[in-house]
């Protein structure tokens, strides 16, 4: 018995140093797992609260927007309101100017630093000096006397107290946006402690999980030799039982860590989620007040000429004329805004045709030469013999004078600007996913200060612009964008600081198959509408009463006899009952029944009607499709594009190129 002790006695020693061992390195692991875990909630708690002060500095910012846009709003019903004299319109200005004025105090109670309070407080003071100014122009609406508040309201939008306004606002979102880069940093700073802290935990997790298999292992081992050797030893087996335990309350220990931090993850992306949608939510901001601005301006050049045409009525006519082709002006401006708003959002279908683009530069020089000023030098290069292209004129020439508008502010209005034309033949992959093959390159240059390289990446999102504050809307570039796209192409940019910038579009060279299906040549331009049919009766279907009485004095002014009514019940019914009706002027976006489901009904009963759509916006791509085939006039028109539009529609009718004509011969 003495033998057998001496020799079991080191196999006992060597199996308590390792279970010594075992323990303490559990104790060990457990006491780093407890402080890693109380370390990355302590980061996550600092994230979250420096998470909170951004989003109260993008609540400040969205706010000064929305106090912009509510004040712009409220001067543009306000100049609605000295023209028309209505009291409703004066009651959306009022409730819209105290609007603004609750929003102030919102502000003033959400910033926090005395040096921003102080900016709300002059503001405040900048509200109440620019009411007052508005307020007599309201008042003298009010009382109808004379001409009103006209005056009024074209004296108060001379004064500086707007522009005092707008700058104050855009001081207090410059300061925000300070503390928000701040907050940012604070805002990293804190998540990399917490991915550090992550990463350790993981590393903890793997490490202990390793210790753990290799330990569960040394018992299962220690407890066989054990088993064999010593069978009574049951005390032995009780602590592997009990090491086992240990390792499995670890393991369920690490699982609840890990289902922590996935939580805590998921909680993480929801707010950076919510960050972003706040983002987008200022961009909206932005772009709603730089659209205000313009069309407030485009509001005061038409007020301003009627108001003035009204007063030159008993004057000399060519006065008259004069303040009237001002207003006619502004219309014109606001009229081609909201078309690049409908180009911006993919919403305007193409008019693609045949088109040489040399010719059409060379058409447009004189616009360029206008839009950049005399200090800026133009230079072209087209090829020998360039390609025609398959794209909107229209269009592609809002493109090219828009690159040249901004190469003029790149080069801060003087410098030189240069147009090239080329014929080239792409391989596969050699420009963005174009597929292989012929394409016209039209690019424009410039000498001015460049585009930085972080900033090049960007330049074709929405919203996005290098130009100062108030200087653009970030709409310019996307626009280009989004027509070379549609068209089949593409856009390129290469920039150099303080060397220039190039900006080339690439569209798909004109077959001569494409180039066939033009039907007819454009028709010259005119000062007089063509001489109208002698009775002639026109069926008008507009839902806007405002519109409908403008088209149907329009037509009775060019000699036509116009029937006029609000919707597509109302039209069927007297199509039944009138058989004179030769023409159907009908909009497109109507309730209860649209113009293209209108128009369906009627080429079926009365095949022998021209139509015309009226329109301005064209939505879904399916309702475009239905509009092919007929003539199209949009919103706003004059009288003498609505004389050649009636003509061409009729002239298509007794053609018989109109679809529904097609279908009743063929039947």
């Amino acid at each position: 018995m003495a033998e057998d002790e001496i020799d079991v006695a080191p196999e006992e020693r060597s199996g308590t140093w390792r279970r010594g061992w075992a323990s303490a390195g559990a104790i060990v692991a457990t006491i780093a797992l407890i402080l890693l875990v109380v370390m990355v909630t302590f980061s996550n708690r600092a994230r979250d609260e420096a998470l909170q002060w951004e989003r109260h500095t993008y609540d400040v910012m969205l706010l000064t927007r929305t106090v912009d846009a509510t004040m712009a709003r409220s001067e543009a019903a306000l100049g609605r309101y000295v023209l028309d004299e209505e009291q409703a319109t004066g009651t959306i200005y009022y409730n819209e100017w105290r609007r603004a004025g609750r929003q102030i105090g919102q502000l003033h109670r959400l910033v926090r630093s005395p040096e921003q309070r102080e900016l709300v407080e002059e503001l405040r003071r900048l509200y109440e000096a620019r009411g007052q100014e508005l307020a007599a122009a309201a008042r003298a609406a009010a009382s109808k006397q004379d001409s009103g508040g006209v005056p009024l309201f074209y004296q108060a939008g001379m004064t500086q107290t707007g522009p005092a306004l707008r700058s104050k606002l855009d001081q207090i979102a410059a300061n925000e946006q300070e503390n928000l880069v701040e907050r940012m940093a604070q805002t990293r700073m804190f998540d990399e402690e917490a991915d550090k802290f992550t990463e350790w935990l993981g590393w903890l997790a793997v490490l202990i999980g390793g210790a753990a298999i290799v330990l569960g292992l040394l018992a299962y081992r220690a407890l066989a030799e054990r088993l064999i050797a010593r069978r009574e030893a049951d005390s032995e087996s009780s602590r592997a039982m009990a090491l086992e335990h240990a390792v499995q309350e670890r393991t369920r220990e690490l699982r609840d860590a890990n289902d922590r931090l996935r939580a805590e993850a998921a909680e993480r992306a929801a707010a950076e989620a919510q960050l972003r949608q706040v983002q987008k939510m200022e961009a909206v901001g932005q772009l709603t007040g730089g659209i205000a601005h313009d069309f407030n301006n485009m509001l005061a050049v038409i007020v301003g000429g009627l108001d003035l045409a009204k007063r030159k009525l008993s004057g000399p006519k060519r006065e008259v004329e004069f303040h009237l082709d001002n207003a006619m002006e502004g219309a014109t401006r606001a009229a081609a805004l909201t078309r690049r708003l409908l180009a911006f959002a993919r919403s305007e279908a193409l008019e693609p045709q045949g088109t040489a683009p040399a010719e059409l530069i060379e058409n447009m020089l004189d616009l360029v030469d206008r839009s950049i000023g005399e200090r800026v030098t133009v230079r072209t290069r087209f090829a020998e013999e360039p390609w025609r292209v398959w794209a909107d004129p229209n269009l592609l020439e809002n493109a090219i004078l828009n690159l040249c508008v901004n190469a003029r502010d790149a080069m801060e209005g003087e410098g030189e600007l240069g147009i090239a034309i080329d014929n080239v033949v792409l391989g596969p992959g050699e420009v963005g996913e174009l597929e292989p093959g012929d394409y016209v390159r039209i690019s424009v240059s410039d000498t001015g200060h460049g585009i930085a390289p972080e900033h090049l990446e960007r330049v074709f999102e929405p919203f996005f612009t290098t130009k100062p504050v108030g200087k653009g809307t970030g709409l310019g570039l996307s626009q280009i964008f989004g027509f070379a796209r549609q068209s089949g192409g593409d856009v390129t940019i290469d920039s150099t600081q303080n060397v220039g910038t190039t900006v080339a579009i690439y569209l798909p060279r004109s077959t001569r198959v494409e180039e066939e299906r033009v039907e007819t040549a454009p028709v010259p331009k005119r000062d007089e509408p063509a001489a109208a049919a002698a009775g002639t009766t026109i069926l008008v279907v507009e839902d806007d009463p405002r519109v409908s009485r403008s088209t149907v004095g329009a037509l009775e002014e060019l000699g036509y006899s116009p029937i006029a009514c609000g919707s597509g019940r109302e039209a069927l019914e007297i199509l039944e009952k009138n058989r004179d009706i030769e023409l159907l002027i009908t909009d497109v976006m109507m309730p209860e029944m649209t113009g293209p489901e209108l128009v369906r009904i009627v080429a079926e009963r009365y095949p022998e009607i021209a139509v015309l759509f009226v329109t301005g916006f064209v939505g879904e791509a399916g309702e475009a499709d239905e509009l092919t085939g007929h003539d199209l006039l949009r919103k706003p028109f004059t009288v003498l594009a609505l004389s050649d539009a009636v003509t061409a529609a009729r002239a298509r009718r007794v053609s018989g190129s109109h679809p529904a004509s097609a279908t009743a011969a063929a039947e």
